[in-house]
């Protein structure tokens, strides 16, 4: 046996021996275990509204909403995660369908959600028997832990979007499930809901409330978001700063008492962009999920262009190069899980055409 043989051989032993003792190298694993940047199994995907409505409608008329099942939920599954219902790998996204006069019964979890609101309105959802109207525009949050059901008093169906960070709570393996009463914790309809009365009021706290880690307002209202990104507009119109970029205004959802994100492990923001504007190429550690709620833009993400409309949603995958252009004025809702980057110091961004 030559030494070059001789040695092969004694390698190819080793390597049965790391196996049998349930060891890996990490001379054969370098590349995968640490890449020169990241390099997501999530891929840029576009899901339609025209598409997703319909197949929500379909399910309203076949499928119950009751105890077992819970919601009628569809989550957008990511072909770069084939058989996993996850939008990206931290970030689960759904649209959820309620019929005329259905009740979805209460259960509470380890996952943080929200629901954003393109079109509708007549479902109230009680967050620890907080009543909370639903309406066009609307951002609604369910902190971890809260118990939430829903409730549809009209005669019509309402769809919208929900999102939560069920990926993330996997792989950290701690997630944590529990049933509600079946009965609704209450039936009342207010306007303005006890979190909305107590904080939402502009800059001012209420001084017996101490921080909480998400927002205790349950509700962020279109006719406020609408609002903000109108003045912003407005006053770069007057050479004030206050818009993220020429024609580019945005607004973050923020918990009144800290004013830090208002959950914890998903950033929530709105973003309103002039007819032909073309935004910066950004490229951020962490990944996104975008819904149009009105108007019209093209949007480049890595190598992949769609056009979208109001309610299409797409994914931003970790690190890839997103740049939105506007057909028309266009409103957008994006969420992420960046507060989970900044946590723990992995954060960061970049700005401008990649090199």
């Amino acid at each position: 046996m030559t030494d070059a043989a001789s040695e092969q051989k004694l390698l190819d032993e080793l390597y049965a021996d790391f196996e049998d003792a349930g060891l890996i190298p990490l001379w054969t694993q370098r590349d995968d275990l640490m890449p020169m940047s990241p390099r997501s199994a999530a891929v840029p995907h576009l899901w339609r509204w025209s598409d997703l409505l319909p197949i929500a409608e379909r399910s309203g008329q076949l499928v119950p909403v009751g105890r077992g099942g819970e919601r009628r939920a569809m989550a957008l599954s990511n072909p770069g995660l084939p058989g996993q219902p996850y939008a990206t790998p931290t970030l689960w996204a759904a649209v959820q369908y309620l019929g005329p006069r259905e009740v979805a019964p209460s259960h509470r979890h380890s996952q943080g959600a929200f629901r954003f609101v393109v079109d509708g309105e007549g479902v109230w959802t009680n967050v620890d028997g907080d009543a909370v109207a639903m309406r066009r525009g609307d951002l609604l949050l369910t902190p971890s832990w809260a118990f939430h059901e829903h409730q549809n008093v009209t005669d019509h169906p309402m769809t919208w979007i929900d999102g939560l960070d069920i990926p993330l709570v996997s792989k950290l393996d701690a997630g944590f499930f529990e049933f509600g009463p079946d009965e609704l914790s209450t039936r009342q309809t207010p306007h303005r809901s006890r979190g909305e009365r107590l904080w939402a009021h502009p800059g001012l706290r209420p001084i017996s409330q101490p921080d909480r880690p998400n927002s205790p307002l349950a509700a962020y209202r279109w006719e406020h978001t609408d609002a903000a990104l109108t003045a912003q507009l407005e006053l770069e119109s007057e050479d004030v700063p206050g818009v993220i970029e020429p024609g580019h205004a945005g607004v973050r959802f923020s918990n009144p008492t800290t004013g830090r994100d208002a959950l914890v492990t998903i950033r929530t923001e709105m973003r309103r962009l002039r007819a032909g504007i073309r935004t910066t190429p950004v490229r951020t550690v962490g990944s996104a999920v975008w819904q149009v709620f009105d108007g019209e833009a093209a949007v480049s993400v890595g190598d992949k262009t769609f056009e979208v409309g109001k309610g299409d949603l797409f994914a931003v995958p970790s690190w890839c190069e997103v740049t939105l252009t506007a057909r028309t004025q266009v409103d957008l809702f994006r969420f992420s899980d960046e507060p989970v980057y900044e946590a723990l110091g992995l954060a960061r961004t970049s700005r401008g055409e990649q090199q």
